[in-house]
C-alpha cells in the first residue's frame, strides 16, 4: 500500500468547522433541555443579555488563549499550521465582535436611571471610572487588534510564517489582543460581583 500524500492526510477546514458547529449545537441543546432556565438566567430582566454576554466572553477567553499561544509560537519562529491559524484568528475576531455587541446591549441597563452606574456614582465614583469606564474602552481595543491579526494571517497566508516582519506583527497583535481582553475580563467580572445589572 502506498503512503498517502500530505494533501490526502490533511483535514479540510470545512469539515473541522462543521464538526465544531455540530458539537456546539449538541452542547447547547443538552443545556437547553436539561437546565432550568430560571436558575441559569437569574432573577434580572436582563438575564438573557447577561447570559449571552457571559457566554461570548467565556468563548472569547478560549479563543484569545489559543490566539496568545499561536502568537507566542509565531514570535518564537516555530512552525505553525497556517490553516489552523487562519480559522482560529477569524473565529477569534468574530467572537470578539459578538462579545462586544452583547456587552454594548447590556450596557444600556447599566447606564439607565437606577442602574449600577447610578449606584456606583453615588457610593464610590472611582469604581465606576476604573472598573467600568476603563474596562469598556480597554475591551474595545480587542476588536481592532483581533481583526488586524486575522487580516494579516488570512491575507498573507503561508508568507506569515516565513516573513519575519509579518510573523512578528501578527504575533504582537494576537498577544496585545489577549492582554486587553484579560484586563477587560477581570474588571468585568469584578464589576458584576459588586453590583449586577
Amino acid at each position: 500500500m502506498t503512503d498517502p500524500t500530505y494533501e490526502e492526510r490533511r483535514s479540510h477546514k470545512a469539515l473541522i468547522l462543521g464538526v465544531l458547529l455540530v458539537m456546539a449545537f449538541i452542547a447547547g441543546m443538552v443545556l437547553v433541555v436539561s437546565a432550568p432556565a430560571n436558575r441559569l438566567l437569574g432573577d434580572s430582566v436582563y438575564g438573557v443579555r447577561s447570559a449571552f454576554h457571559g457566554l461570548m466572553a467565556g468563548v472569547l477567553m478560549i479563543t484569545m488563549t489559543v490566539g496568545f499561544y499561536q502568537g507566542f509560537r509565531l514570535w518564537a519562529g516555530e512552525r505553525v499550521n497556517t490553516g489552523e491559524l487562519e480559522i482560529g484568528s477569524v473565529l477569534n475576531a468574530a467572537v470578539c465582535f459578538l462579545t462586544i455587541l452583547f456587552g454594548n446591549w447590556l450596557y444600556i441597563p447599566y447606564r439607565a436611571k437606577g442602574g449600577p452606574r447610578t449606584y456606583f456614582l453615588d457610593t464610590n465614583p472611582d469604581i465606576h471610572k476604573i472598573f467600568f469606564e476603563f474596562k469598556e474602552f480597554t475591551a474595545l481595543f480587542t476588536l481592532p487588534l483581533a481583526v488586524g491579526a486575522a487580516y494579516l494571517i488570512c491575507r498573507y497566508g503561508r508568507r506569515v510564517e516565513s516573513d519575519r516582519v509579518l510573523r512578528e506583527c501578527a504575533a504582537i497583535l494576537l498577544v496585545m489582543a489577549f492582554f486587553y481582553f484579560l484586563v477587560a475580563f477581570g474588571l468585568g467580572a469584578a464589576v458584576t460581583k459588586l453590583k449586577p445589572v
